[in-house]
């Protein structure tokens, strides 16, 4: 869907301004833009590579067996040059060391650019918390972006540009002045509210010392409450006395019913007592019939018990039957396991060879292409100097 373009605004420089519209339109453009992409792929790989290393159990089998020897080598030299760092010795065992750094970096980057795929899944399944090489990122991604508009852009548009801009400026000038006199008008509205503050102010001064005179005729009113409520008090301590002895009378009334009522309870006790031996020769009733009972159900869980033990010896030996099938599965799932190996590894070779065989192709090519270029232009050479 085409962009829109906006009313003043000329066509190249909606261009410019919008880097969706600028596509390469040579070959040295397009090798330039190839290269810069390569270089922002390469450092966001580096990006991902401490993360990794952290957790390389986690990622060997995603990786491959060498790539992940690429980057234990990767680690060995990292740690070799922090103890170099830590401790200083020799500068050409330092130089040596980087040296070996640099080139292990370089061909796990080019493992990496080799499988496009593996880059884009460890992209999504790696999650690397904010860091500065993000910055550097970014600053090279808008490096690109500013190498690109430079590279796409004709005279005729970057004076266009330029028109543009002396325009936009006209326009900011424009708008500074408006927003000065909005500032003029803010500053009279500011005054008047400040005036009106101020008036508040005051009549809020007025209404503090109004409730101050009222707070000092409240403690006057509070006083003559507290007389009052000591008077109450004095009244309701005598009240609450008289209704204590009343209270005492109550308590000795009933202490008298009390006792009264205990010598009535005594023969019902003697009643009760007697129905509690009947109960208690009943229970022993009870009690033997359960004995009874308990030894014919005990001999039935014995009978029980053995027929149990039967059949946990028939259940032992079916667990050793299990045991041994589950033994010869396992046997056959690791073969298989052993033989989907093998054909991935041959697939991997073959991918391999492919790969080398047409590397070695567009090499012949590329190589007659050259010697065909260079006796034209032998041949072109010779003609010139004959025509002279």
């Amino acid at each position: 869907m085409a962009i829109p373009r906006k009313a003043g605004i000329p066509l190249s420089v909606m261009k410019v301004l919008d880097p969706r519209q600028l596509k390469p339109d040579s070959t040295e453009s397009e090798r330039i833009q190839t290269v810069l992409d390569e270089t922002i792929v390469k450092l966001e790989i580096t990006r991902l590579i401490p993360r990794i290393t952290a957790s390389l159990d986690r990622y060997a089998r995603m990786l491959g067996p060498e790539i992940t020897s690429s980057l234990l080598e990767l680690q060995k030299l990292s740690m070799e040059i922090q103890q170099l760092i830590t401790s200083p010795g020799d500068a050409k065992t330092m130089r040596a060391a980087e040296k070996c750094l640099k080139s292990s970096l370089r061909n796990i980057l080019r493992l990496f650019l080799a499988n496009p795929l593996l880059y884009h899944g460890l992209k999504f399944e790696v999650r690397v918390k904010e860091s500065p090489a993000d910055v550097l990122i970014k600053a090279f991604m808008e490096f690109r972006d500013f190498t690109l508009e430079r590279l796409l852009t004709t005279p005729d548009e970057e004076r266009e540009m330029i028109q543009f801009m002396k325009d936009i400026s006209l326009q900011v000038e424009k708008n500074t002045e408006i927003i000065s006199a909005l500032q003029r008008e803010l500053e009279g509205v500011i005054q008047t509210r400040d005036e009106e503050v101020s008036k508040k102010d005051k009549t809020i001064e007025n209404l503090k010392t109004a409730m101050e005179d009222l707070a000092k005729n409240c403690k006057a009113e509070i006083r003559l409450i507290m007389k009052e409520g000591e008077k109450q008090k004095k009244e309701d301590e005598e009240a609450s006395q008289e209704k204590c002895a009343r209270l005492k009378e109550d308590i000795q009334r009933l202490g008298t019913q009390f006792n009264a009522l205990v010598l009535e309870h005594r023969a019902s006790e003697l009643f009760l007592r007697k129905e509690k031996c009947k109960a208690e020769k009943g229970i022993e009733e009870w009690v033997q019939k359960y004995d009874t009972d308990m030894t014919e159900k005990q001999t039935t869980y014995d009978e029980l018990q053995t027929a149990y033990n039967e059949e946990k010896e028939q259940l032992s030996v079916l667990m050793e039957k299990h045991a041994m099938l589950l033994q010869e599965y396992t046997l056959i799932e690791e073969e298989r396991r052993i033989l989907k190996e093998k054909e991935e590894e041959a697939a991997r070779e073959e991918a391999r060879r492919n790969k080398a065989a047409t590397c070695i192709q567009a090499f012949w090519k590329g190589y007659l292409v050259r010697s065909i270029y260079k006796s034209v232009l032998k041949k072109g050479k010779g003609k010139g100097k004959g025509k002279k």
